[in-house]
């Protein structure tokens, strides 16, 4: 409804300018009151400007009786940076050299009717009112463009022209079917919001008011916000919007609806005028314990400070990016009390700033009654240096320095279109436009490619119209003095992309949640027609873990799949294929000296064994079941004991075969072939008996492990009885013991026929290894302690056979010379002497 009244406003407007037909008369005649308040300076392209230096009333209702409040003098500011741009590329000489920019610069007065009517006496051109003129109407140059006006819904009610805003930040100005020829030094309202949402996500906070001025502003960014806040699981805990005129019945509901809620965080849209009738009332009801998010519309208003800093202490806020403009201070100060005698809003700063009347005063805007009793203002003892106020403060340039890049595009547009050659314009047929009766469509489209360098800032514009943005995170503080100091926390800015766009120095504000994080062990329970950041902690079931909601642990085991599975279980079939292909030497050279002399029978169940012992490793690997824990525990057991058993009986027959040497010796018809086979397996048997009894009492078994690690689920097994367990690891070190004994016994026996200083290295490494093995097998769990398991196996497998058999396979493949009978016989006869 308010854009239709905008646009009927604006059609009724655009007759005020009538041309009277010929029978009547010969003059444009225009229609109503013309209002002087504007500041004007002449140019060969003279371009337009709309502030809200003056806006709507603060009280709760409008009485009628007196013309708006003033602002706090900022808006006046805006106009000045905009004069002092426009002076300061006509003194230059390197932009514009041939063409002098002049302004055309009226007061929007914050309102739509007031916009709309500026607007169109600026687009057609200001009326003479000399009554000599043949038609009073459009004497002055008309504005090719304009450059306004600070509000969005007010720059949208204005965009039948082209206009260049510094202030509207509505996303829906980004949409060039309803607004082709806006353009602005002001980020979109898009991404603002992105900035607040990371900004939000970042303190981890999910409990959010939001509320806004009934605006078209407002509307838009809420919209955005509530649908960037849900991406990060954040809920706005009311959405609340006011009018701009608050009274006592809309301030009374907005109270109510935030003291109603547990959110301790409130962002608002709004200006800093409807902002401090909220301020006000929240004093009242001693409502301090509120952390303020601020949009940039008044992320930096001081004004709000020196009544209100005990509720806005540590507000955060993204403000539009700061510069410092050189000699813009200078111009602000310098030669006021003249403007004063000559411009209605200089004269009003004076007498506002000083309490005092200037004589002849051109200032009409009476704020209240003792405005009328004013003294008469001592113009000698006033110096320029003395007006304190937000018209000569330069500390937050962030506005004003987006008008400042205003006027700057329109003058490189202008430069741009300066330097077009005839012939190879972009216009049809190659043809320029003329800067001085420049066209605003001419202008819009150098304008659209400009780009160019300000105060260390690059300069250019999206398919939109839009800025590159950027924002400060500003933090309200308070300074030793009292004052506010806005203390940068962070910055936000899209050009780096991703998570990289918002960094933030960590402030430590309060949390702000519906519903504390559940804690590990439990999850999430949404409640019934609450939002989703409304919930209650249930406890998960057996083997599932919190992640916002119960999910089952993963699960760790010692698999195929893993590196570390990988790695064993290339070593466990490594040691197979060399123990295979020892077998396969031994089989091919099973008729040499060297493999009939060291027992050829055992030698080959030794290596049998060995496989089985290399093979027994992978039992290990994989996801444990009942039955592969009982297997993979006998499997280890038992073909150890075989091999030992066999290591066992072949150091009992070097020995008992140089025994056999001796004169009337029978040892050996005692200890031939077929006791040495029973002697294996008789020593084996006690092993399987041990296993037996360990299986059918206490066999081992497979668990799910969650002690350890609450987030995970380790699959182990469980050895069931200990004592069954280790009796198999001491029977198999019992077998070791005696090994290492009788090799100990016969390690000076004859070389080329003894094995036994070999069987007695293979038995050092065993001890060396299963030794270690327990203190590391008892302190660690999991795969790791698997791992450990295996380890063993393989390095004493390994021991085992590279002693005994890798100095027989050197012989045989790489000494052939001396693996013949008479060569082991001969070295035999001589230690024998």
């Amino acid at each position: 409804m308010a854009l239709l009244a905008a646009w009927l406003l604006a059609s009724s407007l655009r007759f005020m300018l009538v041309k009277v037909g010929e029978p009547m008369s010969a003059a444009c005649v225009f229609q109503g009151e013309e209002d002087t308040r504007n500041l004007y300076k002449e140019g060969d392209v003279v371009i337009g400007g709309l502030f809200p230096v003056h806006y709507s009333p603060r009280s709760f209702k409008p009485s009628y009786q007196k013309k708006p409040e003033p602002t706090e003098y900022k808006a006046l500011r805006w106009t000045q940076t905009m004069a002092f741009a426009i002076e300061e590329i006509n003194q230059r000489r390197d932009l514009l050299p041939r063409l002098k920019l002049g302004y055309h610069i009226r007061d929007s007065c914050d309102d739509i009717p007031v916009s709309l009517r500026s607007s169109l006496l600026l687009v057609s051109g200001p009326p003479d009112l000399n009554a000599n003129s043949a038609c009073r109407g459009v004497p002055r140059p008309v504005s090719p463009v304009i450059i306004g006006d600070a509000a969005s819904g007010v720059s949208m009610a204005i965009l039948r022209t082209l206009a260049f805003s510094y202030f509207a930040s509505c996303n829906c100005l980004s949409n060039k079917k309803e607004f082709p020829t806006f353009m602005r030094t002001m980020p979109s309202d898009a991404f603002q919001i992105k900035a607040i949402a990371k900004l939000i996500r970042y303190f981890h906070w999910t409990w959010v008011g939001v509320i806004g001025v009934e605006s078209d502003y407002a509307r838009f960014a809420i919209q955005l916000f509530l649908e960037e806040s849900s991406k990060y699981g954040a809920c706005a805990a009311y959405v609340h919007f006011y009018p701009v005129l608050l009274s006592k019945e809309s301030i009374a509901d907005l109270m109510q609806t935030i003291r109603g809620s547990t959110a301790k965080v409130i962002l608002n849209f709004s200006g800093e005028s409807e902002l401090q009738t909220i301020l006000t009332e929240c004093r009242r009801q001693n409502m301090t314990h509120i952390q303020w998010i601020a949009s940039e519309a008044w992320a930096t208003a001081k004004s709000l400070w020196g009544e209100f800093q005990g509720l806005l202490t540590g507000t955060l806020g993204f403000a539009i990016r700061k510069a410092e403009i050189p000699g813009l201070q200078g111009f602000l100060t310098r030669g006021l009390l003249v403007r004063a005698h000559q411009s209605p809003f200089f004269a009003e700063l004076w007498e506002e700033t000083f309490n005092c009347k200037l004589n002849v005063s051109l200032n009409r805007h009476v704020h209240s009654d003792a405005a009328l009793s004013r003294r008469p203002c001592a113009e000698e003892e006033e110096a320029p240096e003395a007006v304190r106020s937000d018209y000569s403060d330069v500390s937050q340039l962030r506005v004003s320095y987006n008008v400042y890049k205003a006027v700057y595009l329109v003058a490189q547009a202008l430069h741009d279109m300066s330097g077009c050659t005839r012939g190879a314009g972009p216009f049809e047929n190659g043809t320029c436009a003329d800067p001085e009766n420049v066209l605003p469509w001419q202008l819009l489209h150098y304008m659209k490619q400009a780009s160019f360098n300000m105060l260390g800032e690059q300069v250019s514009f999206d398919k939109n119209g839009d800025p590159i943005a950027s924002y400060d995170l500003m933090n309200w503080q308070k300074g030793p003095d009292g004052s506010l100091q806005l203390v940068k926390v962070g910055f936000y800015d899209t050009s780096l992309g991703g998570e990289k766009e918002l960094v933030i120095n960590d402030t430590g504000p309060p949390a702000s949640v519906c519903s504390a994080s559940c804690t590990p062990g439990s999850r999430k329970a949404t409640r019934k027609g609450e939002p989703i950041c409304c919930f209650d902690c249930l406890p998960c079931t057996e083997g599932e873990i919190t992640q916002d909601h119960c999910v089952p642990k993963t699960t760790e085991f010692l698999s195929y799949h893993g590196s570390m599975g990988i790695v064993l279980c290339t070593c466990s079939l490594f040691g197979l294929f060399v123990t295979m292909a020892i077998f396969g030497v031994f089989v091919a050279y099973r008729t040499t000296p060297v493999v009939r002399g060291n027992n050829m029978e055992l030698s080959f169940l030794l290596l049998i064994f060995l496989s089985v012992c290399f093979l027994s490793g992978l039992t290990f690997i994989g996801e444990p079941t009942d039955w592969l824990c009982r297997i993979r525990y006998t499997t280890f057991g038992i073909s150890f004991s075989l091999c030992i058993s066999c290591i066992l009986a072949k150091t009992v027959v070097v020995l008992m075969a140089f025994r056999a040497t001796l004169p009337d010796s029978r040892v050996m018809r005692w200890f031939g072939p077929a006791q040495q086979r029973a002697s294996v397996f008789l020593c084996t048997c006690i092993q399987i008996v041990i296993c037996l009894i360990w299986l059918t009492t206490r066999p081992p078994l497979a668990v799910r492990n969650t002690r350890h690690h609450s987030s995970r689920i380790i699959l182990e097994c469980v050895v069931g009885s200990d004592v069954g367990f280790w009796s198999v690891l001491g029977y198999i070190g019992l077998l070791a013991c005696l090994c290492f004994l009788l090799a100990f016994l016969a390690r000076k026996l004859p070389d080329n026929f003894n094995e036994a200083k070999f069987i007695t290295f293979s038995m050092l490494i065993f001890f060396a290894v299963w030794i270690t093995f327990i203190p590391v097998y008892i302190s660690t769990s999991g795969q790791y302690m698997v791992a450990v398991h295996i380890f063993a196996i393989l390095a004493s497998a390994f021991g085992i056979l590279l002693c005994i058999f890798a100095p027989k396979c050197y012989i045989v493949l790489l000494k052939p010379e001396k693996n013949t009978k008479k060569q082991m016989m001969g070295q035999a006869t001589r230690l024998l002497q």
